[in-house]
């Protein structure tokens, strides 16, 4: 690559300066989804102009993209790589792979919502790629309520289905709470929800 492509706005390379935009277009994207979110305002975020950003992405879909990617990406390697892990009885992966989410998105709260827009177009790349991860996610919830089902000697499909439904509704209403909560970091949230299950659940 040569200097003049390698090299963005005032100075700042190219890498770093998409970085940003992907950064404030996650926050804006996750705070007025898809269909609200504008391009105007990451621009001002970023302190370039609105061209640039379509110099980068090519339109708002391209941006979008790029940033759901970058947090679903984050998120499936985070969760896969923790319940891959040994030593952690079925009870407590629950708590373990919350904390793995707490700690990908601690400092980029806001990626979260990009996984489950509901502005996002019903077709077309981002719809698909958007379910893809949701498929992946859904997944997880699925063998994590397997393992915790079968350890207690339970192996109805239908019963192992509503609690993986269940998990993911309480992830995904945790995770929201959290959003509004700034004060509340990663070590936090983990220990609030351990509190929680081991006086709901004895775990």
């Amino acid at each position: 690559m040569t200097e003049a492509r390698a090299v963005g706005t005032k100075g700042v390379p190219r890498e770093e300066r998409e970085s940003q935009i992907v950064r404030a277009g996650t926050e804006e994207f996750g705070k007025n989804g898809y269909a609200g979110a504008s391009m105007v305002e990451i621009a001002r975020r970023v302190g370039v102009t609105k061209p640039l950003l379509y110099q980068y992405f090519g339109s708002k879909d391209g941006l979008y993209l790029a940033c759901l990617h970058r947090a679903g990406d984050r998120l499936t390697e985070g969760v896969a790589e923790t319940m891959a892990a040994d030593g952690e009885p079925p009870e407590r992966m629950p708590l373990a792979v919350l904390s793995a989410i707490f700690e990908t998105f601690d400092n980029d709260r806001y990626a979260w919502k990009l996984l489950r827009d509901p502005t996002v177009p019903s077709t077309g790349e981002i719809a698909g790629v958007a379910v893809g991860y949701r498929y992946r996610l859904d997944g997880f919830a699925l063998v994590g309520a397997a393992q915790l089902m079968h350890s207690r000697g339970l192996d109805d499909d239908r019963d192992i289905e509503a609690i993986a439904q269940v998990w993911t509704g309480v992830v995904d209403s945790l995770i929201s709470w959290w959003i509004d909560q700034p004060d509340q970091d990663a070590a936090a949230m983990t220990e609030r929800c351990s509190r929680i299950m081991r006086n709901l659940f004895g775990w």
